[in-house]
Formats: C-alpha cells, structure tokens, sequence
C-alpha cells in the first residue's frame, strides 16, 4: 500500500506552496525536493492567490507567525479551497500565545484543511483548549502513553470529524485519523526531537502525499509519516562519534532522497485500529 503511494509521489511530482516559517524554511524546501516534490515558498498577499493556482498543494505552518502572513494564508487558503487542491495546517507552537491560538481556529473556521498535523499539545489545544505547549514543543505532561492512548486516540477522533480534517498527532508513537479509521505508526527514533523542522518538514511531506493520492487521504499521510520516521531511523545509523545534531539533520533529508518505495513498504511500522 505505502509502496504505490510513494510511486506516485515520486512520479507526479506535486507542486506544493509554503506558507511556512523562516526557522525552517529551507529545511521544509529540501524534504519536498528529497521525497519527489517540488517546493515554492510564497507568503506576501499580492501574489499568494496566484501562486496558489499554478500549485498543486497548500502547505501553512505557522512557526514564525506575524500579521502580514495571516492575511496571506487566509487568501491561499480560500484560493485553495475554491480550486480544490489539498490544504494542510501544522500550528506550531499553538497554546503558547494568544495570536497563535487565535490565528489557529480562524485559519480552521475559514479554510477547510485536508489534514491537520502537530504534537499533542498543539492539537489538545485546538480540540479541547487544554494543551499544555513548552516553547513550540509539546509539554512533557501531555506526553501519550500507554495509560492515555485509547483517549487520545478519541480525541483525536472527534477533533477529526468536527474539523473534517485528517488529524496527526506526532511523538513517539504518532496517530493518524480521519475519524473512523486509526494509524499508529512506530517509526522514527528519538533523537529526531533534538533537530529543528522535523515537524514542520513532516507537514509539507504530508501535503505532496495527499496530492498525488487524492483517494486515499488518511493512507497517504501515514505513509508520510512512515516515511519521515524511517528516514530518521536510517539517519540515526549513520551517526558518527563526532557527528551532532545538524549530521543528523542532513542524514535525514539524504535518507529521504534516498528512500525507495519498496523500502517504505517494507519498513512502515504500523497498525491499523
């Protein structure tokens, strides 16, 4: 399943427009390039409705968020929508300042967003108004666990069919929904947590996956997430004694360009509930 999926991202190659932050901007750039995308990064209001059109999908993230790019992903978003092309939020740091939060559930009342992706914190704030963020991190109390996953995983459910979104919760098991159907994915390493951007890179994989699997939108993101988690596994064994955490940032993009297909199928860690 994750192998065809793969092949077609790498054969369509979709176009994908960032609205992305500047911490990772050139990050998110080169994942899409390394996956068999194509990244535009475009963010100033008189020209994001247009590029919008010429894409194919729409990355928003809101890591370095400010009031002239607010207006911005609102335009792209509602271009987005009015042509039909796959929308997806990641709200970084969401909880942790009122402007976030705000900007968040307006961007969610006036876009429809395929999928939505952050860390538990970021998505308990969105879907019950309680998470707890640290910095643009999730705060260790909401970490999950086996003790909490089944309401989790509810949670997740509801926040799915009340946005109409495909809902990801990423840690160190991550959980995918679009409501109904669950993904666990096991994937990753935990050393991912000390790079900058794997999240952020994540959302915009998820993004050129859904648009080159149309049909097949909560698939598509779990083979995302499958994959971004594997490359941080590869990665991880190429770590050298003197090798650090931008080693490890670099080995992950070049383990994503290197990912084939058939490595994808054969390494996806998951389970379907």
């Amino acid at each position: 399943m994750f192998k065809e999926i793969f092949e077609n991202v790498r054969e369509n190659a979709p176009l994908i427009h960032n609205i992305t932050n500047y911490v990772t901007v050139n990050d998110v750039a080169n994942m899409l390039i390394a996956c068999g995308a194509a990244p535009i990064m475009a963010d100033d209001k008189k020209e994001v409705c247009e590029i919008t059109s010429i894409c194919t999908g729409l990355n928003i993230n809101i890591g370095t968020l400010n009031e002239r790019t607010i207006d911005s992903m609102l335009i792209a978003g509602k271009k987005a929508n009015e042509m039909g092309h796959p929308v997806v939020l990641d709200p970084v740091g969401v909880g942790a300042s009122n402007l976030r939060t705000e900007t968040a559930i307006k961007l969610i009342e006036e876009i429809q967003f395929d999928a939505i992706r952050g860390n538990i914190s970021e998505i308990k704030t969105l879907a019950l108004g309680s998470g707890r963020t640290k910095g643009v991190d999730a705060d260790a109390a909401d970490e999950i666990n086996e003790g909490n996953m089944d309401s989790v995983i509810e949670m997740a459910k509801s926040f799915s069919k009340n946005t109409k979104s495909i809902i990801t919760i990423t840690g160190k098991v991550d959980i995918i929904t679009d409501g109904e159907r669950v993904f666990k994915i096991s994937n990753g390493h935990e050393k991912m947590s000390h790079v900058s951007g794997t999240g952020c890179q994540l959302s915009a994989v998820s993004c050129a996956f859904i648009c080159a699997n149309r049909d097949r939108k909560l698939e598509s993101v779990a083979a995302a997430v499958s994959a971004m988690g594997l490359a941080g596994e590869i990665a991880y064994k190429r770590l050298g004694e003197l090798d650090g955490n931008l080693s490890y940032r670099n080995y992950i993009i070049d383990a994503m360009y290197n990912l084939t297909p058939l490595a994808l199928e054969e390494g996806a860690k998951y389970e379907i509930i």
